[in-house]
């Protein structure tokens, strides 16, 4: 650059702008150089001056050097400084400026919170960005917000990595003095309701792991504040963590939005706000844009692809247009002395400030950022629109101003009543007959699944009016947690971390999973059953015959037979009317017999049970009763036996080793297991039911595992044999109506159902129940169920065998009533031949005169005497009372008889003597 000597002449004014290294031949540099051209060009604001700069450019960590650079420029008069966009340098650059009176124009976001003198920055000021945001979240109705700002960038005076999170009420007015969000005017409201707010820095390493914290937090508004040129690798992370779905909103802070690429972003209905500060709108504006974009090479350069110009660039063309007025109007009226300054001196330009105060006082300049007034420096009286991303592109959807504060002239951007193109991530695993993988490899997406769940899918999907992706989920589990580890697995984990919105699958709801998600209505109910082989034949066997009767009631009967036996022949010894002539053609026989012997009494009941006869008759009432009795009881008991035997020979006869979760839980020779992973699992192994606790003890234990990890690998084990596969009732109802051999055991053991999971506070939830219910109503469940259970072609066909009613051996509970029975009609016999016993007594002890007592104990005497003759003498009794040639047996034969001389002769004697012995009473 020339002496100031040779400069005066040409009524040239200096511009020094500097610039980072970085920024070098960028937009940035290419805008300032072409608003210096266009105003020298057109000569509409300065006829009769040209401008002339100077541009150095300086590291961003060296402001030693730049403030040399800057001091060196002062030392050419120059008559203002613009730039650098970087706030440390910037602040360097400001200082030396106030000293020495040189206006110092800028374009950058400032964190002071005070005016400064002679600087004037096109950028919107803290305060009014700090307004704008504010407002939109009002409007949003914004109750829970993170706020990420980049290390050294957004909020240079919260340093380190910690997670502040602030519970603010609106009212509050918090202490973190500069920041970009300086946020006691960020939350303040005149509403008293509180926001909750996380506040967290983070660069281009830690964006995932930030991301992360807000997500496990359960945070859906985000405002970030990003360096531009770090930006794509938050984009990234993003998509790596799933977070760009309806349900996120990210208000960004720069005002170059149209320039990023959201084309990963533009079909999932993921909220993006941004403001703007270009006026694309402004007829003005978009004339210089269209100059801009003919002239070549800078313009190409200055606009992007899409020919929209940055903020940056657009700011620095403005700045330049903003010096050119002030400098415009104090020419008008004064002159201009241009003085070589010192940094050493510090002695300030004369003109300096009056130059200052002319370009503060600029207005009414239409710039690319719109209206152009300042107040004591700072950007006032401005409009900034707002743009979001919607239906696959970028619109503007209201805008702000510091008078008017928000105004949305398109409401449904933000409440749309029809949420049409809303794509939801659906999890689910693969299980037949719920969601099965087609074979067929040239499909791809959603067409490679079928299934129950599939359609019940499409069919609440028309209902509620979204879009799906199904996934199957990577582990292939439904979800289980792991009190060790203390993280859940499969679906469940999926949800926890909002990588997906839906589960649809077999999924049981349980109070584990409720309490870390959301599930709708079931749409299927459903129990623990126990799938067991069909049970196979029963092998004959030779002594088959006797299983229409329980082995207990073969004892009971045998037990029965010996009693009863037993029983007539002693009360055949005890009746008296039981003893009979044995020769009736003899009436002057002494010798009576009784017919019930031991052998004849078995004879007797043998006969008569096994329905012939026997050739006795029983003549007292207490053995007619024994008899009576008996032979009701073998009506009974052979009226059974041969009606089952019937059952027996054509029935089918199945041996079943397990009939209940008892049995199992009762044995060790037949194994069992569950679904490792599954919800039965679970059941077992948080149950307090000491069945289900045993047999969880016995399941956790067992080598090798009884857990399988499919559906498949279960029946299949059932099917070898040995093995009972714990499942839900659907799928053993499936698996049964497919293979023959397979069958269910027992009922089930507890009371559940199938339900679509969602993340916790998904607004789906109750829209999904709702669609649940009325397909329930009207039929469309079952339908899809007969379709996928029972419809498939594959069905297997059953024996009509299997459908009988197998039959079962009688037992007590069947038949015991007859041994009641019977011992009744015992216990009465019994009674009946004491009352005969006593009366026979009576009768006897007043033949032979003496008391009943002896008479009684003579008769006793002989009845127990077991190994007596079954025959005995007959004594006649000879009386006047008595009728003629009537002879009378006495009552026992022990008793002492006369002989002719009158001696008394022992029984033995009796039957040697040929003399018959009358007693005449």
């Amino acid at each position: 650059m020339t002496k100031l000597s040779t400069l005066v002449t040409l009524r040239q004014r200096s511009l020094c702008a500097i610039f980072t290294e970085d920024q070098k031949d960028t937009s940035v540099e290419l805008a300032f150089k072409y608003a210096v051209y266009r105003i020298n060009k057109d000569k509409d604001l300065l006829p009769n001056t040209t401008l002339v700069y100077d541009i150095q450019y300086v590291p961003r960590d060296d402001s030693f050097r730049t403030s040399k650079k800057a001091c060196r420029q002062m030392e050419f008069g120059v008559q203002a400084i613009f730039g650098p966009s970087d706030p440390v340098l910037g602040a360097h650059i400001q200082s030396i400026c106030e000293a020495l009176d040189v206006p110092h124009l800028e374009a950058r976001i400032d964190f002071e919170p005070f005016s400064k003198e002679l600087s004037i920055n096109l950028h919107p000021s803290q305060e009014l960005m700090n307004k704008a945001f504010r407002d939109l979240m009002t409007y949003l109705n914004w109750t829970k917000v993170a706020i990420i700002y980049e290390e050294d960038y957004g909020i240079p005076f919260l340093g380190g990595n910690n997670f502040f999170p602030c519970d603010l009420q609106y009212s509050n007015l918090l202490s973190f003095a500069h920041g970009l969000f300086k946020l006691q005017e960020l939350v303040k409201a005149p509403d008293s309701a509180k926001t909750e707010m996380y506040i967290r820095q983070a660069g281009p390493t830690s964006y995932r792991q930030v991301l992360r914290e807000v997500r496990h937090k359960e945070i859906f508004k985000l405002i970030v504040d990003t360096n531009p040129r770090h930006i794509h690798h938050f984009f990234r992370a993003i998509l790596q963590l799933q977070m760009n779905d309806y349900r996120y909103h990210y208000m960004f802070t720069t005002f170059d939005l149209e320039t990023l690429d959201l084309e990963d972003f533009k079909y999932n209905s993921v909220n993006i706000t941004s403001f703007r500060i270009v006026d694309v709108d402004n007829k003005k504006v978009q004339d210089t844009l269209g100059i801009m974009e003919n002239f070549q090479p800078i313009g190409h350069a200055i606009l992007n692809r899409s020919g929209v110009i940055q903020a940056e660039p657009a700011l620095i063309f403005d700045s330049v247009y903003v010096f050119a007025k002030g400098l415009s109007a104090m020419e008008s009226g004064h002159t201009i002395k241009p003085t070589n300054l010192s940094c050493d001196l510090e002695k300030p330009w004369d003109d300096g400030l009056s130059l200052y105060n002319y370009i503060d006082a600029v207005a009414g300049l239409q710039g690319l950022t719109g209206n152009i007034e300042f107040n004591e420096g700072k950007r006032s009286n401005f409009k900034m629109d707002l743009l979001k991303l919607k239906k696959e592109e970028i619109k503007k959807v209201g805008h702000w101003t510091s008078s008017g504060g928000i105004n949305i002239t398109d409401p449904n951007a933000f409440y749309e009543k029809n949420t049409p193109n809303i794509t939801l991530v659906v999890m689910t695993r693969e299980e037949k007959p719920y969601v099965m993988v087609k074979k067929d490899t040239n499909l791809t997406g959603n067409a490679r699944f079928e299934g129950f769940c599939i359609d019940l899918l499409k069919s609440i999907a028309g209902q509620v009016q979204f879009d799906y992706v199904i996934r199957l989920v990577p582990d292939h589990m439904y979800g289980v947690y792991d009190p060790e580890t203390k993280e859940w697995n499969g679906i469940v984990k999926e949800l926890k971390e909002k990588r997906a919105d839906l589960a649809v699958a077999s999924m049981t709801i349980n109070y584990a999973r409720e309490s870390v998600i959301d599930f709708t209505k079931p749409f299927m109910n459903l129990g623990i059953g126990i799938l067991f082989k069909m049970p196979t034949s029963q092998p004959t066997r030779l002594f088959s015959f006797m299983n229409p009767l329980a082995i207990e009631i073969w004892l009971y009967v045998l037990a029965a037979y010996m009693l009863v036996s037993f029983t007539l022949f002693v009360m055949a010894r005890f009746s008296p009317y039981e003893w009979n002539n044995p020769h009736p053609c003899h009436q002057d026989s002494d010798v009576v017999e009784n017919q019930f012997s031991v052998s004849n009494s078995f004879w007797f009941i043998t006969g008569t049970f096994l329905r012939q006869g026997s050739g006795l008759n029983p003549k007292a009432t207490s053995t007619r009763i024994v008899g009576g009795i008996w032979w009701f009881f073998t009506l009974i008991i052979i009226s059974s036996y041969t009606a089952n035997l019937a059952a027996f020979l054509t029935v089918e006869r199945m041996i079943t080793p397990i009939e209940t979760a008892q049995d199992l839980a009762d044995q060790t020779e037949i194994s069992y297991g569950t679904l490792e992973g599954g919800s039965t699992m679970t059941f077992f192994r948080d149950s307090k039911i000491e069945i289900y606790q045993k047999m969880w003890r016995i399941m956790e234990n067992r080598l090798p595992s009884v857990f399988v990890s499919t559906y498949e690998e279960g029946i299949q084990k059932v099917l070898e044999g040995n093995y009972a596969f714990l499942m839900e009732s659907t799928m053993i109802d499936y698996a049964v109506q497919r293979d023959c051999n397979l069958t269910q055991i027992g009922g089930l053991l507890d009371s559940k159902g199938y339900g679509i999971a969602t993340p916790k506070g998904s607004p789906w939830r109750d829209k999904i129940s709702l669609a649940i219910l009325e397909l329930q109503e009207k039929g469309v469940i079952q339908i899809l169920y007969d379709r996928w259970w029972k419809n498939t072609g594959d069905v297997c066909t059953r024996d009509d065998k299997s459908k009988e009613s197998k039959a079962n051996a009688l037992g007590v509970e069947n038949i015991g009533g007859v041994f009641v029975v019977l011992l009744c009609g015992l216990a009465l016999a019994i009674l009946v031949a004491i009352l005969e016993f006593c009366w026979n007594s009576k009768k006897n002890a007043q033949t032979d005169r003496q008391s009943l007592c002896s008479e009684m104990a003579e008769e006793l005497r002989f009845a127990v005497r077991c190994h007596g003759s079954r025959q005995r003498p007959a004594l006649r009794r000879s009386c006047t009372r008595c009728s003629p040639a009537t002879t009378y047996v006495p009552a026992a034969l022990d008793l002492p008889h006369l002989n002719g001389d009158g001696l008394v002769l022992p029984m033995t004697d009796l039957k040697k003597s040929p003399i018959n012995y009358e007693i005449d009473t």
